[in-house]
């Protein structure tokens, strides 16, 4: 899967904030800090991370929340050069 830089910076805000496994957030949450004309290209860039397994998602009644797959994390710091 090629990795563009919102995606990276996704998966580096999220490893930042130890979003792994049962530790989630809202996608509303990921958006903060994007320039605003971006913030529906992140949106879609969350959905292709999800398809791809990097991201894994927990419907709830207040709204989509989301860690990051804490089997995917050895390749998560590959991608982000850490």
């Amino acid at each position: 899967m090629d990795i563009n830089t919102i995606q990276k910076s996704i998966l580096e805000k999220m490893l930042n904030y130890s979003m792994i496994g049962g530790k989630h957030t809202s996608t509303e949450n990921l958006r903060k800090g994007f320039p605003k004309h971006l913030r529906g290209q992140v949106e879609k860039e969350i959905c292709n991370l999800i398809k791809a397994g990097f991201i894994l998602s927990k419907p709830t009644s207040y709204g989509l929340q989301v860690s990051l797959n804490p089997h995917m994390i050895e390749e998560i710091k590959k991608i982000i050069g850490v």
